[in-house]
């Protein structure tokens, strides 16, 4: 089992992912959107060069799952995330290829609640043909990093696979 940590920006999604990474017993690497600098997608573009996304399509499909480290923006997916995913459906031969039948769990830090974002992305990687963990890991000004609770999660994750 192959887990691949993503989290969407640095500084607490970053560091909540590196977390996850210490209390995850199975092979697993983190990336950071942030340092794959892709082009704001618009439609026609997966027409032009598009080199620069296959070594993240290639992350994707090389793993068996996920785990998505993201904040909520404006009540929503952050876009950095949203334009990632859209650059990897539209630059592989069949656009689930590299989320179909992968399972997935679903982590942020925010201000809020983030419930919003959580249920949204749900719903998309559900789309997408992934299984989607139903326990999330939310952090946020009211509820601090709980290692207990995280590996919880993390073991019940692991029985998906």
């Amino acid at each position: 089992m192959k887990i691949l940590i993503v989290t969407a920006t640095r500084g607490n999604n970053l560091s909540l992912g590196e977390k996850i990474g210490t209390l995850l017993d199975s092979e697993h690497e983190i990336i950071c959107l942030e340092d794959y600098p892709l082009p704001l997608f618009v439609p026609g573009g997966e027409k032009a060069d598009n080199s620069f996304i296959s070594e993240l399509i290639e992350k994707f499909e090389n793993s068996d799952g996920f785990i998505f480290c993201a904040p909520e923006y404006n009540a929503g997916i952050p876009p950095i995330l949203t334009n990632a995913i859209t650059w990897i459906t539209v630059s592989t031969k069949n656009w689930r290829d590299a989320f179909n039948d992968k399972k997935a769990l679903i982590a942020t830090h925010s201000g809020g609640s983030a419930y919003s974002f959580l249920y949204s992305f749900q719903s998309q990687l559900e789309y997408m043909g992934c299984t989607v963990h139903q326990r999330k890991i939310s952090l946020h000004r009211n509820a601090e990093f709980n290692p207990e609770s995280v590996e919880r999660i993390l073991t019940s994750f692991k029985k998906l696979f």
